[in-house]
């Protein structure tokens, strides 16, 4: 059986993304919110919802239980100083919690994650049986020979 960790990540975002986009729906204040305090512009990318969704629940997989605020730490970037005259030294910031919080909401609402009482959230068995199906179908479309030996 072909688990979400027999395939690489971004092929199983890629694809885990095309099955969600149907399920979740974007909010209208997307447009104009930074993914952290160390973007200056909003994401540029049409399906950057649906793909955050995905690396996300696949996050959540991976390391649950898992709470917003690692997950914003993860999904964090190097805040530069000033641009002109680097006054300041980078700095760790973390991602925006707002967009990290309303996709994990959605992605309940859909009974793919759950939330798992002072510890964070976790993924479904329903969440996990949806990534072990993208798995197997990414890992057919494939054609890597050394990945064979999971098929």
């Amino acid at each position: 059986m072909v688990t979400l960790y027999d395939v690489p990540a971004d092929a199983l975002i890629d694809e885990l993304a095309d099955r969600l986009a149907d399920r979740i729906e974007e909010p209208a204040w997307v447009n104009y919110a930074k993914t952290g305090s160390s973007k200056e512009l909003p994401p540029q990318q049409d399906d950057f919802w649906p793909v955050r969704a995905a690396s996300l629940l696949r996050k959540v997989a991976v390391d649950g239980p898992v709470g917003v605020d690692r997950l914003s730490t993860a999904y964090g970037d190097r805040k530069q100083g000033s641009t002109r005259y680097r006054v300041a030294a980078k700095h760790t910031e973390a991602g925006s919690k707002k967009i990290i919080r309303t996709i994990l909401q959605q992605l309940e609402e859909e009974d793919l994650v759950s939330t798992a009482q002072g510890e964070g959230r976790v993924a479904t068995p329903d969440g996990q049986s949806l990534l072990d199906e993208v798995a197997a179908d990414v890992l057919e479309d494939l054609d890597r020979p050394e990945l064979e030996k999971y098929a």
